[in-house]
């Protein structure tokens, strides 16, 4: 038995934020991020789309909810040049762990934002 969900695939991961402003000088300025859309909603807050290459992947910057821990949020990254990404951001002053090399797994490294949420970038395959 067969069951269709019409699910067709991810648009959005959201990123709790404290700050919409400071987030989005953060992914931009200092990661390279491009803002797709940066309109405002009704409830007074703005709807914040940005992508770090292609569009093949949308984030959205929101408001976090009060009491929000931070941590790890599972995306991970990817980088042509791992020592170069690793320079780039630690040179950024970004809050940056060493290179993983493990054989036969990708080099990889965790870096965190300002608000505290968890993120890593891999090395293309």
């Amino acid at each position: 038995m067969t069951t269709t969900t019409h699910i067709t695939g991810i648009r959005t991961v959201s990123i709790p934020v404290e700050s919409q402003d400071a987030a989005l000088q953060f992914y931009v300025d200092t990661l390279g991020f491009t803002t797709l859309r940066n309109m405002p909603t009704p409830n007074g807050g703005r709807w914040i789309e940005l992508v770090p290459g292609d569009e093949s992947v949308i984030l959205t910057l929101e408001p976090a909810l009060p009491n929000v821990t931070r941590g790890a949020i599972g995306i991970r990254f990817t980088t042509d040049d791992i020592d170069g990404a690793h320079s780039a951001l630690k040179d950024r002053g970004v809050d940056t762990d060493e290179i993983l090399r493990w054989p036969g797994i990708p080099a990889m490294f965790a870096f965190r934002d300002p608000d505290g949420n968890a993120y890593s970038i891999t090395a293309a395959a």
